[in-house]
């Protein structure tokens, strides 16, 4: 994978936490990161998410509750994560989580700012929908 050399820390523990839907890396140099499964879902590196040019990145919406359920290991270079809104086809080398822990916050707050621009929402379309539906015979 471009980028991957023998420089790059390698994970020494991944964690995921179900429950508060986290994923937890430990790196060789001591740094670990903390990453919401919403965040590794909209910033898949599939081309389906990402795109081939910077142009193409599809902004995605309702992903808040979308948690991991499988981690596959794929050779010593990274891992595949098994969504539950059924996504699968992003390879996250250790090069790239490890970037995106060093750059978590600035595509955090890039991603929210994108949202906003698009009047689009986190939450998935059927709470959305809940939400705002009223009861016709509670009148």
């Amino acid at each position: 994978m471009a980028g991957l050399t023998n420089q790059t820390p390698r994970p020494t523990e991944i964690k995921l936490h179900q429950k508060s839907r986290v994923l937890d890396i430990s790196f060789s140099d001591g740094k670990i990161f903390n990453f919401s499964c919403e965040f590794l879902r909209v910033y898949s590196p599939s081309a389906e998410v990402s795109g081939h040019s910077p142009e193409q990145e599809v902004l995605q919406t309702g992903k808040s509750l979308v948690n991991i359920h499988k981690i596959t290991p794929v050779g010593n270079y990274a891992i595949q994560l098994y969504f539950t809104d059924g996504h699968s086809t992003g390879l996250y080398s250790w090069d790239l989580l490890y970037r995106y822990g060093l750059n978590y916050e600035q595509m955090w707050q890039r991603y929210l700012q994108r949202m906003g621009q698009a009047g689009a929402s986190r939450e998935p379309q059927s709470t959305v929908q809940s939400q705002s539906t009223t009861c016709s015979s509670c009148k």
